[in-house]
């Protein structure tokens, strides 16, 4: 965990930074939620029975799944304080590494699957919560209607061109902006509560139950979009590293949870007082002064949770990558200072694609709501899973009592993912689809990466044979140091190989380097480093990462240097082996998944910018190879 979410002076600095990155997306649902619990599909009438029953679902929502599951529970499974999908399958298949050569196991084929949801949320998120806060300014007047989508998408599109700059200087604002958010949406939710107090009969879990029984046709539809009010809790979980678990829980119980909660009672409220305020229940709590300086703000907010699903999407695609799940993107660090600041320019715009096809092909935040939670309940199902492995595998608990507690949260995401199974036909089918696709896509790569190990080893001598048998034979060494890039310290690298076998020669010193990525966030600066002398001059380095940090080879050298091992980067000659892939019909993958690896295998970042060597010091060999 870094050093500065230790420090305990520094939680309420930080809890109000996190208002504005971990609460976003959650913190944006009471424009939506409450109004699509009775979309006209359902055919509820706005009764003080229904509201009321409505009302207490979402309560028992909050406080059942994210305030006892995530905040009191889940927080707890962090690796090295670390949260999120990766993470957490990384923590419970620690005391189990996975072989991928065997194939994908059921713990990472779980993580696949939820990382895929999560980047359908990630696209899906901007969609909903911008045009849900634009669309305020029709509520008075027509003439804003034809302009909704194209200043939605113009704020979106403003959104994804500013994140190459790094969110580092409008970061600063974001947390306050939040505050002052989520106060207005306390008091105007106090403020409709005071007039009917007899809303705050909705705290008792009674009349959710009631409400079930009663509209068993059309309940589970409702728990659907009942759902909506917890989009953005796996936040919670996947930004513990960034924050800490203190700021996160003070920022929950001190500031999110009771302006929820205001807020939501308000609206149920005014919907008593008022049924005909369903077309959107949110803006009608202000009065008219203040409709259109509540639009910015509103729209602001959004745009802030939209923000943090982004950054959360980038650090999501670092983890991938380096856990050897996607491809090595071209990697931006936006700044010097915070390592967590970074961007991925494909991803990005891949993203804004989908975005803005979202808007227009669905035209309002209703009909995307329709769209929006199979994937986030689907995640929460897989993240239950993956804590009851770690449950048992690393808290040790006995059988029966993990499965007691686990069950419970379990039967309760399977109850909300059932609910918003309902929506696949009408939009639900978007994140199941793309979904699939991020899934085939990772684990093609996956799974093709294993398959280039186990050709590598057919073809290329283990580095011990190569050493006895080839290597002794060498009589000219020439002047100099080189480095020579392995994936895997047991196999003779094949820049190795060729460059002895076409120039006869090697350096005086040579240094086969191995960066290995440990299922861990981070690793002490310098060590542990495996230095092993091969024989004489020739040394083996297996230099460790975590699947938070990205390779940086000439800050391996520093820490070779401090061992004994001076490698000055300007005199050093770096040599990688760059390997050229084609598809075969040969046992392992199915051709066309083949094809899917060869094209992300030529895509890919070069090898030198990816562990920050200077391309002018960078011999590359090419070999090609039949998969």
């Amino acid at each position: 965990m870094p050093k500065h979410l230790n420090n305990q002076s520094s939680s309420l600095s930080l809890t109000v930074a996190a208002m504005g990155v971990v609460y976003g997306d959650i913190g944006t649902s009471p424009l939506y939620a409450l109004r699509e619990c009775f979309h006209e599909s359902h055919g509820l009438p706005v009764t003080a029975d229904n509201v009321l029953g409505i009302l207490s679902m979402i309560v028992w929502s909050l406080v059942l799944v994210v305030t006892v599951k995530y905040l009191l529970f889940v927080m707890k499974a962090d690796n090295e304080g670390e949260g999120g999908m990766l993470a957490l399958m990384a923590l419970s298949q620690q005391s189990r590494p996975v072989d991928l050569r065997k194939g994908l196991n059921v713990v990472v084929t779980l993580g696949l699957i939820g990382v895929a949801f999560l980047y359908s949320d990630g696209i899906i998120t901007p969609a909903i919560s911008v045009l849900s806060a634009v669309e305020g300014l029709t509520l008075t007047t027509d003439v804003f209607t034809p302009y909704i989508l194209p200043l939605t998408v113009t704020l979106v599109a403003l959104l994804f061109m500013i994140q190459r700059r790094g969110s580092g200087t409008i970061g600063s604002i974001f947390g306050p902006i939040m505050l002052l958010w989520f106060v207005t949406m306390a008091l105007l939710g106090l403020h409709s509560l005071i007039q009917t107090p007899e809303i705050l009969r909705a705290a008792n879990p009674l009349y959710a139950i009631q409400f079930l029984i009663r509209h068993a046709a059309v309940g589970i539809l409702v728990l659907g979009s009942v759902f909506l009010v917890l989009t953005g809790a796996e936040a919670l979980y996947a930004d513990m590293g960034h924050f800490g678990r203190r700021p996160i829980q003070l920022g929950w119980f001190a500031v999110a949870l009771p302006a929820l909660l205001l807020q939501y009672f308000g609206q149920g409220a005014l919907l008593m007082r008022t049924p005909a305020a369903l077309a959107n229940p949110f803006y009608f709590l202000a009065p008219d002064w203040m409709l259109y300086p509540l639009i910015a703000l509103a729209t602001m907010a959004t745009v802030i949770a939209s923000q943090a699903m982004l950054s959360g999407a980038f650090s999501l695609t670092l983890q991938a990558v380096q856990l050897g799940y996607l491809p090595p993107l071209r990697i931006t660090h936006t700044s010097a200072e915070q390592h967590g600041q970074i961007y991925f320019g494909l991803l990005n715009w891949l993203m804004f694609i989908g975005t803005v096809g979202l808007i227009l092909s669905f035209g309002s935040s209703s009909n995307l709501a329709a769209a929006y939670g199979i994937a986030v309940s689907g995640s929460m199902i897989i993240t239950t899973l993956l804590v009851y492995r770690v449950v048992q595998a690393q808290w040790q608990w006995s059988p029966l009592p993990a499965a007691m507690v686990i069950g419970v949260f379990l039967l309760i995401d399977l109850a909300f993912f059932l609910a918003n199974a309902q929506k696949i036909p009408h939009g639900g089918w978007f994140p199941l689809l793309l979904g699939a696709a991020v899934f085939t896509v990772m684990s093609t790569w996956a799974r093709g990466r294993a398959i280039v190990a186990d050709h590598l080893r057919e073809q290329f001598p283990p580095l011990v044979q190569f050493v006895q048998e080839v290597l002794s034979q060498v009589q000219c060494r020439t002047a100099g140091r080189a480095v020579f890039l392995s994936q895997h310290p047991d196999i003779t690298p094949p820049a190795l190989l060729q460059n002895v076998r076409h120039n006869k020669s090697l350096h005086e010193q040579v240094y086969l380097l191995t960066v290995r990525t440990e299922p861990v966030p981070y690793v002490p600066s310098g060590g542990p480093l495996e230095i092993t002398t091969i024989q004489e001059n020739l040394f083996q380095v297996v230099a460790r990462c975590g699947f938070m940090e990205t390779p940086d080879i000439p800050r391996v050298l520093t820490y070779l240097a401090a061992h004994g091992h001076p490698l000055p980067v300007e005199e050093t000659t770096f040599f990688l082996s760059r390997l050229t892939f084609l598809a075969t019909p040969k046992p392992g993958m199915a051709i066309w998944r083949e094809k899917i690896f060869v094209f992300l295998s030529r895509n890919t970042q070069r090898a030198s910018s990816y562990f920050h060597l200077p391309a002018e010091q960078v011999v590359e060999i090419g070999l090609v190879l039949e998969i």
